[in-house]
């Protein structure tokens, strides 16, 4: 990637929007992730399920990450805008970062929707049934699980992908810190490491140091950018075309 750094073309209105946007979702994600109800091993299946049983907020704590997970989606997008990258190896990337980053949002939204609403319903009916119908109730749930680990493997990968691909090109372009593209695409390597490890072994203790490092990459970055969009220059690269 060989782009050139020009300031004047950076749309900096729109970096502001971007950033608020993306510091906002990663907010209402993490704020939304700590109503989950939990157990002492997500793959404990039964101690799991009588915990999302119990939970009497599930479906509206899904219903927070999914809207945290959006306003994400929707500062990169204003994010590629901002940057204005029109030719090169770096406008490619932030384009094919774009269509990535869609495409984890529909994802998210099915991940949404089998975990906030199916699986509930399934663990519900578990916890409710009789003892003669307990294992086939537990069998279903057990199914919409690992649908769960597939879908949330695979909307890792894409918005890996994603983080990867836009960290590069603002590595490469430095119109905003070259640092922020490159904690930017460690955070998009986290994701990708948590969707092999969700993929191979569901919500396994090795998946606790990719998750934790993805959570302080994307506050480094998301706040670091923030910082950088609202203490330049109003006017700066506004009028470009």
């Amino acid at each position: 990637m060989e782009d050139s750094w020009d300031s004047s073309r950076l749309r900096r209105p729109d970096l502001r929007l971007s950033a608020t946007l993306i510091l906002a979702g990663v907010l209402v994600s993490l704020l939304s992730g700590l109503q989950h109800a939990e157990a002492g091993s997500a793959n404990d299946h039964t101690a799991a399920f009588t915990a999302y049983a119990a939970s009497d907020v599930w479906t509206a704590v899904h219903l927070g990450q999914f809207l945290g997970m959006a306003l994400l989606i929707c500062g990169l997008i204003v994010l590629a805008y901002a940057l204005n990258v029109r030719h090169g190896p770096s406008a490619w990337a932030i384009r094919m970062g774009s269509v990535a980053a869609i495409a984890a949002l529909a994802l998210y939204g099915v991940l949404q929707g089998v975990d906030g609403v199916a699986l509930k319903h399934a663990v519900d009916a578990w916890a409710g049934a009789a003892e003669g119908e307990k294992a086939l109730r537990f069998a279903a749930a057990e199914d919409i699980r690992w649908l769960e680990w597939g879908v949330r493997s695979y909307q890792s990968f894409v918005l890996g992908a994603a983080l990867l691909l836009f960290g590069a090109a603002i590595a490469a372009t430095r119109r905003v810190s070259r640092f922020i593209g490159y904690l930017m695409a460690l955070s998009g390597v986290a994701y990708l490491a948590q969707g092999w490890v969700i993929g191979t072994e569901g919500f396994s203790a090795s998946n606790a140091l990719p998750t934790l490092g993805g959570i302080v990459l994307m506050l480094a970055w998301t706040g670091w950018l923030l910082v950088v969009a609202w203490r330049g220059k109003a006017g700066a690269g506004a009028s470009a075309g």
